[in-house]
């Protein structure tokens, strides 16, 4: 048994299975899908072929997907809600 305070037997585990699932299902979204184009939308430099191979879908060059990447932001979400996390 683990000493885990008032949670059932578990449920550590189904948090961190839901975090988990959660970052799947957000790298899903984040994935290109419908019709690519052979010219990145953000700076007009042509995408190679390989790359629209790799990635069917893909609108942006490596340069600009990787700036686009870095703006991303994860808001995080406290499944725990101890008071000590919630006040950092």
């Amino acid at each position: 048994m683990m000493a885990n305070g008032w949670a059932r037997d578990g449920a550590v585990q189904e948090q961190i299975d839901d975090t988990v699932s959660d970052a799947i299902q957000a790298a899903r979204a984040r994935l290109p899908s419908g019709d690519g184009t052979a010219w990145c939308e953000d700076c007009g430099e042509h995408i190679p072929q390989a790359r629209q191979t790799a990635l069917p879908g893909t609108r942006t060059c490596v340069r600009c997907q990787s700036h686009r990447d870095a703006a991303v932001r994860s808001a995080g979400f406290n499944r725990r809600g101890s008071k000590d996390s919630q006040l950092r």
